[in-house]
């Protein structure tokens, strides 16, 4: 790994005060050592990288014009906020970004006074500034308020809401659009087309043949109209739609020039009323590697600075993710009405082999959960098999949909559900850890969690085979490193796996990825395991059975305790008037902030070590059982 650098003028930078003290002349090459930092700097430790070099010069920008943290700055998603980060006085831990203890990988209120908006899925700058404005409005005040989106933010029905209502007031809001033609994957939609469509026509076709002859003379300027009609977003047209909507539009802007930006800003700070600056920047930019493939290095793990090669990972079995991917083809193969649904999260998922053998049959309908599995269900109503590829956190978003739409009308639609539990450094607003307890409460609907690679393959034909809405949750990673057999067999409905008989009068009741961990707990303790299966329907039959011979329970979920799988366990022991006693692991009350999987695990009490302390104590209760075995 190289040595850092040394920053020059990046080093007498601790605060947005700092850069507004320097002269206009310095911000280029400020933002030259700022992009050289966060390439370094990403490269040791890993993170998201080509979004925040496309906004170097525009953060730079924003903060000289701006007067932070007085004037509020909204970042949507906050991948591309990493250079915020380094101007807001957060430079020198940058390098603990997404590790336990370290910066958050999203702007966090609780981090800076800098982030005015923590933010962690897409959609929501727009809202929030807006809220912020109309509260500046009421109070009298001069603060003024930027939200930033990119255009892959923009695909959010949540942005578009926003934009509707935002419109339509007097307040002194400004939306600066980040328009690098990328989210993660490449973007998708109506939005571009609808430009390309407009862009066609005859009337523009006069207009933008007249401006060809004047631009041609400015080769800055014809350069940029050049890029921008690339970007299918032209020179005339672009504000039509959000001038319609209540908006001032300017631009589009070259979002690396960073005295055009200067100087435009400055106009739009003291414009009243919604303004909208749209910035044409490149994802990557200055870095030929990210440039090359913005979506390998969108956040990339720990990587040579210099040669652009990513540090291999440590060789093992496939990851969940790549367990569905294959399972998905396969099971294309045998079943035409088989058809994949995603949120913009093609690569996450493991469907990039999918696209590329049914494209016909693949549906990316980018930032837009709420539709995805409104659509899920309009395909399953005339025929279709839909599966819905999609993080746990993200089908938070969808909720009304997954439960109004698709469980009440009993359709069979197939949540093949990743980044179950913890994730690690993506932090609290990614961790799934709520989707047992959010989705077990749901009539007509399906819930497994597999124990390993081969059991995920299994429950995904298994929630393919029915005639009622399934999810199958998985985690984040790999699994035990069980072999995946290519043959495909249903399991049986509701029915859970006794993985050990024990003799010890403890049973341990183990769900999804908490088996292995419980395999060598129930091995030291002499207990019985029993690897579930099934959140909903529970194996009650054999719930009953164990409680009739056992003196107690101990129930394992990666998902919080409320109103999770252990909760359902509890729930029918009541029920049935069983007074073993239980215990429940499980994540705590309260959200998981960001570090390794490993670290989240610890913290949450649910790696080996902290599972086997919490039987113990609970097991040496007095009056529990006989002592425990050695071990």
């Amino acid at each position: 790994m190289t040595e850092e650098k040394p920053a020059g003028l990046l080093d007498s930078i601790e605060s947005p005060a700092d850069l507004r003290a320097l002269a206009q002349d310095d911000l280029a090459p400020l933002a030259a050592e700022l992009r050289e930092f966060l390439i370094h700097t990403v490269g040791q430790m890993g993170g998201h990288l080509a979004a925040g070099l496309g906004t170097v010069e525009l953060t730079v920008a924003l903060h000289y014009v701006f007067d932070t943290p007085y004037d509020r700055l909204v970042w949507d998603v906050g991948h591309q906020a990493y250079p915020h980060k380094v101007l807001t006085g957060r430079r020198r831990r940058l390098g603990s970004i997404k590790q336990r203890g370290g910066l958050a990988p999203f702007p966090s209120r609780a981090e800076s006074v800098y982030d005015s908006f923590g933010g962690g899925h897409a959609g929501t700058s727009i809202s929030a500034a807006l809220g912020m404005a109309i509260a500046n409005r009421k109070a009298g005040s001069d603060r003024r308020v930027v939200a930033i989106i990119g255009d892959g933010a923009m695909s959010a029905g949540l942005a578009w809401e926003a934009l509707n209502h935002a419109g339509s007031l007097d307040v002194d809001l400004l939306l600066v659009l980040n328009d690098n033609d990328m989210s993660i994957s490449e973007n998708v939609g109506a939005l571009s087309k609808y430009f390309t469509r407009l862009l066609s026509g005859r009337m523009y076709s006069h207009l933008r043949e007249g401006s060809k002859k004047v631009l041609r003379s400015m080769p800055a300027a014809w350069e940029l109209a050049r890029r921008s009609e690339v970007h299918a977003k032209g020179m005339v047209l672009p504000g039509t739609l959000f001038e319609e909507m209540g908006f001032n539009y300017i631009g589009p802007v070259d979002g690396h020039d960073v005295g055009t930006l200067v100087a435009t800003l400055r106009n739009m700070r003291l414009l009243p009323g919604p303004q909208f600056l749209h910035v044409v920047t490149q994802k990557g930019k200055g870095y030929a590697p990210a440039e090359a493939d913005p979506i390998k290095w969108h956040g990339p793990g720990p990587y040579d600075p210099a040669s652009g090669t990513l540090l291999k990972e440590q060789a093992g079995g496939p990851t969940y993710s790549q367990v569905f991917g294959q399972w998905l083809c396969d099971i294309a193969e045998q079943d035409p009405r088989i058809v994949a649904i995603t949120p913009a999260m093609r690569e996450g998922s493991g469907l990039v082999e999918f696209e590329k053998r049914y494209p016909d049959r693949y549906f990316d309908v980018a930032i837009a959960e709420q539709h995805a599995v409104t659509l899920a269900a309009g395909l399953a109503c005339d025929g279709l098999r839909p599966i819905v590829a999609i993080y746990s956190t993200f089908l938070q978003r969808a909720y009304d949909q997954l439960m109004h739409d698709v469980a009440l009308q009993r359709l069979p639609v197939v949540f093949a559900i990743d980044r179950a539990g913890l994730v690690g450094g993506d932090g609290a607003t990614h961790q799934g850890e709520f989707d047992l307890s959010y989705l077990r409460c749901i009539p007509n609907l399906v819930v497994m969690a597999p124990a390993d690679e081969n059991e995920c393959r299994q429950m995904l034909y298994t929630a393919a085979s029915q005639d009622q809405p399934a999810a199958v949750r998985y985690p984040r990673g790999r699994g035990p490193g069980v072999a995946v057999q290519g043959t495909m067999q249903a399991l049986p409905l509701g029915r859970a796996e006794t993985r050990r008989r024990g003799s010890s009068g403890l049973a341990l009741l183990a769900f999804g990825s908490m088996v292995a961990p419980a395999a060598a707990a129930a091995e030291a303790l002499d207990a019985t395991l029993l690897n579930m299966r099934f959140v909903k329907p529970l194996d009650e039959a054999l719930i009953a059975s164990i409680a009739a011979d056992h003196r107690a329970i101990v129930t394992l979920e990666e998902n919080v305790i409320a109103g999770g799988a252990g909760s359902a366990v509890l729930e029918f022991l009541q029920r049935i008037e069983c007074g073993i006693p239980v215990l429940q692991i499980g994540v705590p009350d309260g959200f998981v902030e960001h570090g390794s999987r490993e670290d989240n695990l610890v913290y949450a009490g649910l790696d080996g070590a902290s599972i086997r302390t919490a039987i113990d104590h609970f097991w040496r209760r007095p009056g529990m059982a006989r002592a425990l075995p050695a071990g």
